[in-house]
């Protein structure tokens, strides 16, 4: 008996050893598949991944650029600003040399006809004897 025992127990487990493979077929068939999802899902991430990267880097540039832009027009404005400030200076001094001028010439005349006029009433001045003359004499 212990024959036919063995060939009743193999009648009995082939159907559920058949279907155990063919759920481990299928168990496979799902792992394979779910790997190259995955696969497929993770190559996806890192392209769009690089996608936002490089979006990144544009904006980062245009806000760079922006910014530069920003900061040259504030320093020609600050520029503009001080060169006005500095023509409104220039004309103030030249205003002020304008109106002083007459008056500061009439002093300078006024100076040079008075030192004119002491030299004209101070004597000569007599050479000095005593002091020996050039050339030995």
């Amino acid at each position: 008996m212990p024959a036919d025992h063995s060939a009743e127990l193999r009648a009995e487990l082939t159907p559920p050893l058949a279907l155990l493979e063919q759920a481990e077929a299928e168990a496979r068939t799902v792992r394979e598949r779910a790997a190259a999802a995955a696969a497929s899902h993770r190559w996806e991430a890192e392209r769009r991944a690089e996608e936002i990267v490089a979006e990144a880097h544009e904006e980062a540039n245009r806000v760079r650029a922006r910014t530069a832009e920003q900061i040259l027009r504030a320093a020609e404005d600050e520029v503009a600003t001080l060169l006005a400030a500095a023509e409104r200076e220039a004309v103030t001094v030249r205003d002020r040399a304008r109106s002083r001028t007459p008056a500061l010439a009439d002093r300078v005349v006024a100076l040079v006809l008075e030192d004119l006029a002491v030299e004209q009433a101070s004597p000569a001045p007599l050479p000095d004897r005593g002091r020996p003359q050039e050339g030995g004499q």
